[in-house]
C-alpha cells in the first residue's frame, strides 16, 4: 500500500467517523425532543381534565 493511499483510507475513516458523531448527536436530540412533546402532550391532557365545561347559550 502506497503512502497515498494510506492518507486516502485516512481521510475516508476521518470522514466515517464524523458523519457517524453527527448522526450520534442528531439522534439523541430527537430522543430527547420527543421527551419533551410527551411531557408537553401530558400537561395538556391534565390541563384539560381540570378544565370545567361550561355550556353558552
Amino acid at each position: 500500500m502506497t503512502t497515498a493511499e494510506k492518507y486516502v483510507t485516512a481521510a475516508y475513516c476521518v470522514i466515517f467517523a464524523v458523519v457517524l458523531a453527527y448522526v450520534l448527536i442528531i439522534s439523541l436530540k430527537v430522543q430527547r425532543l420527543e421527551r419533551d412533546v410527551d411531557e408537553l402532550e401530558e400537561r395538556a391532557a391534565a390541563e384539560d381534565d381540570e378544565r370545567e365545561t361550561i355550556e353558552v347559550g
